[in-house]
């Protein structure tokens, strides 16, 4: 099976989580690859529609959509939402990660576009979200959630 091919969507914020991942993907130590679908540049543009287009094609590219949900996440409507809601329209497996370690949709910080659309919400621990990414697939309506048990058999024990 090859590399999951994954758009990550972010709030600018949460910045250092993104490349904190890109580094997991480095390393030789961790067991987490994916083929990442962000643009390899940032793009030099104020004009919205280009910005768009251009995320739109590489959305396109991916199967999968993470979401780094952060503690303003729920709030950024420009590129963040959108960029979900075309991962959505194109069924990409949509996968939650949680910033702030829980292991299920919260409601505090969970932006309501990827609510009840078939998402699988995870910590951001590398094991789990490789986990997602090779294993999740669109699965309807609802939230969904790897039991403590998924978490424990990956060797994730804690909650920190």
């Amino acid at each position: 099976m090859g590399l999951p091919r994954t758009f990550v969507g972010f709030s600018s914020t949460d910045i250092r989580y993104y490349r904190l991942m890109q580094a997991w993907k480095a390393s030789e130590h961790i067991d987490f690859n994916f083929t990442d679908c962000q643009l390899q540049a940032e793009i030099d543009s104020e004009n919205e529609a280009y910005i768009k287009r251009k995320c739109r094609e590489r959305i396109n590219m991916a199967g999968k959509y993470v979401m780094l949900i952060g503690e303003d996440t729920r709030y950024k409507y420009k590129y963040v939402r959108w960029e979900a809601e075309v991962a959505i329209e194109k069924r990409c497996a949509i996968i939650g990660v949680n910033l702030d370690n829980s292991r299920m949709m919260n409601a505090r910080t969970c932006p309501p576009v990827i609510r009840d659309v078939g998402a699988v919400f995870v910590a951001f621990k590398p094991r789990i979200i490789a986990h997602a990414l090779e294993r999740y697939a669109t699965s309807g309506n609802g939230d969904f959630h790897y039991p403590d048990s998924a978490y424990q058999a990956l060797g994730i024990a804690d909650y920190s």
